[in-house]
């Protein structure tokens, strides 16, 4: 099984002292989660998805849906980059005066539905992929699942039904970090041989290292993947990859009310990363 080996980049460390900077200010959340998906949502940001920060409504952007909405602090950061909001948004994530909550909802400038409840982003991407077939329309549908939202049955239906109607307009990217809410995934509910699992409904898949970003560059550039089939690319990934007391620690699956001393340690660990 491929295993992230790859070390972070100034922009990715960058990127996570950003993310203890929200959480210096909301003190809680899905912390892991966003640091194992942050490489993913920076290419997809950087280089891959069509869009218009002016105009979020743009017709011929490309849809993208966070499925795992718990890792929304990630997807908040890169919508702040990018003119979607405010800067200032991320300093009242979690408040009464604020629009970003605990999970992506719609009404945020960039968000396309609103996830929390997990299996219910593939579905949706599926019914946009299949629409825009039906209406002649060039944008790509991608949809970022999680290894634990993979028990989900809706995951497994909506995958057949991409696979019927041959939509090559879609892709899914598996954020497979091999953990989810309290423990390992093959503890939980083991998903090997996940890529044989996705081939098997008849998706075009392809492996990665979900923190290279060169890597992750390469291959996608290289969607779709197969002719009349929807692509699936697992990114293999860590979660709370940067910070070594999170890295593979059910713990900080979610966290609430981090104190100083917390914030502290999260920024001296990104400097052994350094």
């Amino acid at each position: 099984m491929l295993k992230s080996t790859a070390k972070l980049d100034d922009r990715s460390i960058s990127l996570r002292q950003d993310l203890v900077r929200l959480l210096a200010s909301c003190r809680r959340g899905h912390v892991g989660s966003a640091a194992s998906v942050m490489e993913i949502l920076r290419v997809l940001y950087d280089e891959k998805l069509r869009y218009d920060s002016s105009n979020p409504a743009w017709p011929q952007r490309d849809r993208f849906l966070l499925s795992k909405g718990h890792g929304c602090y990630a997807l908040y950061l890169f919508l702040a980059e990018k003119g979607f909001i405010p800067q200032d948004e991320l300093l009242r994530v979690c408040t009464a005066e604020g629009i970003l909550a605990g999970h992506p909802e719609h009404h945020i400038p960039g968000v396309e539905f609103s996830t929390g409840s997990l299996g219910h982003g593939l579905p949706v991407a599926v019914g946009l992929a299949l629409s825009a077939c039906l209406r002649q329309q060039s944008h790509h549908v991608y949809v970022l699942v999680g290894d634990g939202e993979c028990n989900e049955g809706t995951v497994w239906e909506a995958a057949l039904c991409a696979n019927k109607h041959g939509l090559s307009n879609l892709t899914v990217l598996i954020d497979y970090n091999k953990m989810q809410c309290f423990s390992t995934t093959t503890e939980v509910l083991d998903l090997e041989p996940l890529t044989d699992k996705w081939r098997a409904f008849g998706f075009a898949v392809r492996e990665v290292d979900g923190h290279d970003a060169g890597a992750l560059s390469r291959v996608l550039a290289e969607v779709p993947f197969g002719v009349n089939q929807p692509s699936a690319l697992i990114c293999h990934t860590v979660k709370g990859r940067g910070f070594r007391s999170m890295e593979n620690n059910p713990m900080w699956h979610h966290k609430n009310g981090l104190a100083d001393a917390d914030i502290e340690m999260l920024y001296k660990e990104l400097e052994t990363e350094a």
